[in-house]
């Protein structure tokens, strides 16, 4: 576990200063399929046309080796949009309605270099103080007329080791499908000739709900909170995690997953830290996969690789969470996940009452938890093995979240990676959250 106190004070400097090197970037350049590829307007789901998917998500791949990573990758890239061609295209907007407009435009690609190795900046392994400014592409591309859907950039450090900073369009893919993605250009990048797994659009699989059809973008974004959530990691070891699985499992019976047992974890220590009045309702919203009860009777095609997910919400209060053990509060969260089918189709059949589960109340008191280990970001491989690291970059700093990933070393564990509370309450979550490390 690493976190910021008097005694960390020095060494936290001594990390900034590594981390203050200086990046040469390359004008940049759109990465265009290699091949022909069908000129054509498609639909999106209505998942993919949600309000709260128009952003992008960003994320840094950390690679030990790749000599000539830029050039690889980029040919990587230019191929695997042959089959991936919409994601060589743009977002077409018109009367609320979202589509792609294949137009063959392509990605775009920055090749950058760093003018240190990536030893000496630790390997990046200290989320807070990375400079994502310098790892990630630039938005707005000169001469382009809009947005491409994927932005790209490649920095060369000088142990021929490198970074992969990717910034994707939410409204196309999930992290499920940018992995594909990914893995994808890796294999083109090693020479195959076709992917593993052939891409499936098919957006029509996710039918539309009977209500609310057409979702219109807002004008105006809601008024936000004025908090400011501080950045934390702690790395947990699977003999810890186990030891709760194994507690679980002698009271109830039943066995559990690492995300419910962190997660749990990480919700009452949080709710602890913060003290919040006895009766306060809290959220815990993760979101799950739906590619299997999408139909009842067929599941999604193994290629989708649009948006399939489904909010899964669990409130209680403060008093409950702050005084209940860790098995009970999974148990909570494993009841939720079984209501999931049901609650997906009273959503498609219009059967919610006016809530909207893909908008949850933006406040302290509503945490989220993500699951990274499982998307697939961490087996891409573009010749030289799979990533050291793979670190998500904060989207927001007033929405409180915590994301389940993997530990650098292989098998050692799992790194919840969290920006969840207030300064004031910084301190004490990590102290009580060092129990689990």
């Amino acid at each position: 576990m690493y976190y910021l106190n008097n005694k960390d004070q020095k060494s936290h400097t001594s990390i900034s200063k590594k981390m203050d090197f200086s990046l040469t970037r390359s004008n940049g350049n759109l990465v265009a399929p290699i091949n022909p590829t069908p000129s054509e307007v498609l639909d999106l789901s209505f998942i993919d046309k949600l309000p709260v998917l128009r952003c992008y998500a960003r994320t840094l791949h950390v690679f030990k080796h790749g000599p000539n990573a830029a050039q690889i990758i980029r040919m990587g890239l230019s191929k695997a949009l042959v089959p991936y061609y919409p994601l060589a295209g743009r977002l077409k907007e018109s009367e609320n309605e979202l589509q792609i407009d294949c137009s063959g435009e392509g990605v775009w690609f920055v090749e950058a270099s760093a003018d240190c190795k990536l030893d000496d900046v630790d390997y990046f392994d200290d989320a807070m103080t990375i400079p994502y400014d310098k790892l990630l592409p630039e938005y707005l591309p000169e001469g382009t007329r809009v947005d491409p859907l994927v932005l790209v950039q490649v920095t060369k450090f000088e142990c021929d080791g490198f970074v992969m900073g990717l910034t994707f369009c939410h409204s196309i893919c999930d992290g499920l499908g940018a992995a594909q993605f990914l893995n994808a250009v890796g294999e083109f990048a090693k020479g195959c000739e076709t992917p593993t797994i052939v891409p499936i659009w098919s957006r029509n699989f996710i039918k539309s709900p009977k209500t609310n059809t057409i979702i219109p973008f807002p004008n105006m974004p809601p008024p936000m909170p004025d908090y400011n959530l501080e950045h934390a990691k702690l790395d947990i070891p699977h003999t810890h995690i186990n030891q709760l699985k194994k507690t679980f499992q002698e009271l109830t019976g039943k066995t559990c997953s690492t995300f419910e047992v962190v997660s749990a974890h990480l919700w009452s220590t949080r709710t602890r830290a913060i003290k919040f009045p006895t009766q306060t309702e809290l959220k815990l919203v993760f979101f799950a996969n739906c590619r299997n009860i999408i139909d009842k009777n067929q599941p999604l095609p193994k290629g989708y690789y649009g948006n399939c997910f489904f909010p899964v919400t669990i409130t209680s209060s403060s008093n409950i969470i702050s005084n209940s053990s860790n098995a009970e509060i999974v148990k909570l969260i494993q009841e939720a996940k079984e209501r999931l089918p049901q609650e997906f189709e009273k959503w498609v059949n219009g059967e919610m009452g006016g809530v909207d589960p893909f908008a949850p109340p933006l406040v302290y008191s509503t945490l989220f938890i993500s699951e990274w280990g499982r998307l697939g970001f961490n087996q891409v491989d573009y010749g030289w093995g799979p990533p050291t690291l793979v670190v998500p970059v904060q989207g927001s700093s007033i929405i409180p979240v915590g994301i389940v990933g993997t530990l650098p070393y292989p098998g050692k564990g799992i790194r919840l990676m969290t920006w969840c509370v207030e300064k004031a309450h910084f301190n004490f979550l990590m102290d009580q959250a060092s129990s689990l490390s």
